[in-house]
């Protein structure tokens, strides 16, 4: 599994990071989402898939 992030389209609502926080972290200066890990283990799929469902901006994408 593949996370990705269009970080132009982050709106720093940073409800990726509650939902995957080992996956997802917000830069201090503007909130914008960093990708913690691209490959993320597959334990981590349910959390990823919810911070997609949940992110306003549509900005992460996942790749199998």
């Amino acid at each position: 599994m593949r996370v990705l992030i269009e970080q132009a389209r982050c709106c720093g609502a940073g409800q990726c990071v509650l939902a995957a926080p080992d996956i997802f972290d917000q830069r201090e200066e503007d909130g914008i989402v960093i990708l913690l890990q691209e490959n993320p283990p597959e334990e981590s799929r349910a959390d990823v898939l919810q911070a997609i469902k949940v992110c306003p901006a549509l900005a992460i994408r996942l790749e199998d």
